[in-house]
């Protein structure tokens, strides 16, 4: 399964894979699976990326398309 809105709100931001792959200390190549669900994220990543982005982890995965966090 493609992280749609993973690999989105990545681009609208001009930020490339190697420097979230950095971030999250994996390879650029394992970030890429993450993205293209090759493999699956771990909760930890998850956090992090959604931390990152200030955005909720439901957005990351696609689950609704209103990047805001519940509060």
């Amino acid at each position: 399964m493609q992280f749609r809105n993973l690999r989105g709100i990545r681009e609208d931001r001009d930020i490339k894979q190697k420097d979230i792959a950095q971030i999250l200390n994996v390879s650029q190549n394992t970030y890429s699976q993450y993205e293209n669900g090759v493999i699956s994220l771990t909760a930890e990543v998850l956090i992090k990326l959604a931390d990152y982005y200030d955005v909720s982890v439901d957005f990351l995965l696609d689950r609704t398309n209103n990047p805001c966090m519940q509060k």
